[in-house]
């Protein structure tokens, strides 16, 4: 795949969203009140791509499908560079059932046992990708380039680096289901939960810590850096995704609270 457009489509991409963010902030301190819906399924618009080794699917969570302009016009955004995907949203009280009903019950109790919606969204997102394949994206991620392309006929998985392509992170994951490096996360994950210090966090713990320190140095992965395929905040911030719940972003809570103990 030639990259140059993909940067260019990047670079114009982020001037775009940052001219909804500007618009945002009058848009929101005139209409206060004003949220819209980020549906729960969304079906393909265009016919599903037969190269389906990796299902056409994107998996977003987040504690409320109920968002504000430059939240709900990156979801718009991405769903225009996914016409040929299937879109699901999963709310928080639906990721627990999700667990509940399909994962093992270790892995449910561990994530019970978190106190923060962005731990417990690091441990659903690598379950549900295992189970079931497809495309895990942050809310406020945006895609640069139709994601039917950048799969393309990739058989196993795409994970995406930061920091100058040097880090591993967890805001994008493409998947098939039966990933074994996954399920090494998952059991990762639930070491970390069963053995937690508060120096560790949620970064450490359950976030992108875990696939770096899983994967790091592996030759036998596809990954990408990150500008070309998939970057954050260009059209929201955590002003607007927290607009209704200040502070509430995983890296102000307090790290010693993240677990809680198994009497609780």
């Amino acid at each position: 795949m030639k990259k140059l457009p993909i940067l260019v489509a990047n670079r114009s991409i982020r001037l775009v969203g940052n001219i909804f963010k500007l618009i945002a902030y009058p848009f929101h301190f005139l209409l206060p009140n004003l949220r819209f819906t980020i549906p729960e399924y969304s079906s393909a618009k265009l016919k599903l791509s037969n190269r389906s080794v990796i299902p056409r699917t994107i998996w977003q969570t987040n504690f409320t499908n109920k968002c504000t302009l430059p939240v709900y016009m990156n979801y718009l955004f991405n769903r225009l560079m996914s016409l040929n995907c299937d879109y699901r949203y999963v709310s928080t009280e639906a990721r627990g059932e999700y667990l509940q009903k399909n994962a093992q019950k270790e892995v449910y109790a561990a994530y019970m046992r978190l106190t923060n919606g962005a731990a417990q969204a690091d441990l659903w997102r690598l379950v549900v990708l295992n189970l079931e394949g497809g495309v895990y994206m942050d809310i406020d991620a945006t895609l640069v380039w139709p994601l039917d392309k950048l799969i393309g006929e990739e058989n196993k998985a795409i994970y995406i680096k930061i920091d100058n392509n040097t880090r591993l992170t967890n805001y994008f994951i493409a998947s098939a289901p039966n990933n074994q490096d996954l399920q090494k996360a998952i059991e990762n994950v639930l070491y970390n939960i069963e053995h937690y210090d508060p120096s560790m966090g949620v970064y450490h713990s359950t976030g992108p810590s875990v696939l770096d320190t899983l994967l790091t140095d592996r030759n036998d992965i596809h990954t990408e850096d990150r500008k070309y395929v998939c970057i954050q905040g260009s059209f929201t911030n955590e002003h607007f995704q927290y607009l209704d719940r200040p502070r509430s972003k995983w890296t102000h809570i307090n790290p010693a609270d993240l677990v809680k103990n198994k009497e609780e």
